[in-house]
């Protein structure tokens, strides 16, 4: 299996499988000297792991990371920085109806079509336990980057959105509810609305929204490693996600020119900023935004056919433990991508 690791010059490789003995991962490219957080890293860790709320999946992680090498004296020594975070609260035989069956939606059957094997185990290398590893490197790229602020919230979930300006919200309440919207009142609706899906046996899907403030100018490279087409592929490499858009999006499609052109200030910023922080695959200097979409999970606990490893089509109820919405718990995952892409540009700006 290819393609597990991402980055040119800041390198992530993450390895592990949902139920194996552990998850993990090796940060290649890490400048040395940089002190390290070591309490903001298990912060980072807290946002994402499972049980954390009554409406996300009850699995209990403590997602406690075990750094091997690259750090000592807690300052990074430029080194591979290799670490592990042990996987101890796997339950197998909650997948072991599953054997022989692909869930509707999963990756099972591509898996065993191109592996000639899968591992079964709430999916195995296809889980979303892997972005675990994600956010350990992610962490680290924001502590490589303080100036730069990058706040992710929700702001849809299914039928409800918040349709606030970013401007106008107070990030500092992001943390402030299970839903991690910066509105109060959107995040009950919310929150209600999965409580009642959950009750359903079903799932529901929403839209996490990022906002990257101090971003200098000069990041990115205008032909095929655009900054937007890099963030467009680091979300879209996370699991469930089905659509990117950053600055006007679509909606900007219906625009004319006149409306959507950012007209400038005298010192380079603009009045406006359609563009989304990206000009020509490049930072301009001001507020990156994007929207990143998540489908609802696949796992539903509701009886639907299923197709077998011999060709039959035979009903299936989901088991296990599982997310009603996974975007409440994708909001640390869609920063610390966004940190990964940031800290890669980064230094390869720092080679001019």
């Amino acid at each position: 299996m290819a393609g597990n690791s991402y980055g040119t010059l800041y390198k992530v490789t993450t390895f592990g499988e949902s139920h194996g003995e552990a998850l993990g991962g090796i940060i290649d490219g890490c400048p040395s000297g940089i002190q390290l957080d070591f309490e903001a890293i298990e912060v980072e860790m807290s946002r994402r792991k499972p049980g954390q709320s009554a409406i996300v999946t009850q699995r209990k992680e403590p997602d406690a990371v075990q750094f091997l090498s690259g750090i000592f004296e807690g300052k990074t020594t430029g080194t591979p920085i290799g670490f592990i975070i042990p996987n101890t609260n796997q339950k197998s035989d909650d997948y072991s109806h599953i054997k022989d069956n692909y869930r509707p939606s999963h990756a099972d059957y591509v898996y065993d079509q191109k592996y000639g094997f899968r591992d079964y185990r709430g999916g195995g290398r296809s889980s979303a336990r892997e972005t675990a590893s994600r956010v350990v490197a992610g962490a680290i790229a924001k502590q490589m980057l303080p100036e730069i602020k990058i706040n992710a919230y929700v702001s849809s979930v299914g039928p409800i959105h918040l349709d606030t300006p970013y401007q106008e919200l107070d990030f500092s309440k992001i943390e402030s509810n299970p839903v991690r919207c910066p509105d109060e009142k959107s995040a009950a609706i919310m929150e209600e609305y999965i409580r009642d899906i959950r009750k359903q046996g079903d799932t529901v899907g929403g839209v996490v929204s990022c906002v990257i403030q101090n971003v200098p100018v000069g990041l990115g490279e205008p032909v095929f490693d655009k900054l937007h087409a890099e963030l467009g592929k680091a979300m879209l490499s996370i699991n469930a996600v089905k659509g990117f858009e950053y600055g006007s999006g679509f909606s900007g499609s219906e625009m004319k020119g006149s409306e959507h052109n950012d007209l400038y200030n005298p010192d380079g910023t603009t009045k406006t900023n359609l563009s989304g922080g990206i000009q020509g695959g490049i930072s301009n200097g001001m507020d990156i935004y994007f929207r990143v979409a998540f489908k609802p999970v696949a796992t539903i606990m509701q009886t639907q056919d299923s197709l077998d490893n011999k060709g039959n089509i035979t009903p299936m109820t989901g088991k296990g433990r599982h997310d009603p919405c996974v975007v409440p718990r994708a909001v640390p995952i869609v920063e610390a991508m966004a940190a990964i892409v940031l800290a890669d540009f980064y230094l390869i700006n720092k080679t001019y």
